[in-house]
């Protein structure tokens, strides 16, 4: 491995109808060997059925200590919360 080579980060989705989650990183020279590396040291025991990498470097996020600021405006949004609408009695899960 090359101390040269881009950290790619890996999610993996355990089964179909669940997210992708977070499970590491990888050293690779592009996004194939990426992925090889990636199922190479993730799935030894077939632990998922889709893998995604991307660029470390690509990754855009915010910061934890920002949350306030980051989440403010959904406060005006009172319609995006689920308690603002009736759910039918034959709907079990939202």
């Amino acid at each position: 491995m090359s101390a040269d080579w881009p950290l790619w980060e890996v999610f993996i989705r355990a089964r179909g109808g669940l997210s992708h989650r977070h499970v590491g990183s990888v050293h690779a020279p592009d996004s194939a060997i990426a992925l090889k590396h990636a199922r190479d040291v993730y799935t030894r025991r077939m632990e998922g059925v889709s893998i995604w990498v991307a660029r470390s470097s690509e990754i855009a996020a915010s910061d934890p200590a920002e949350a306030g600021p980051t989440f403010a405006p959904a406060e005006t949004k009172v319609y995006r919360h689920p308690t603002f609408y009736s759910i039918p009695p034959h709907v079990k899960n939202m």
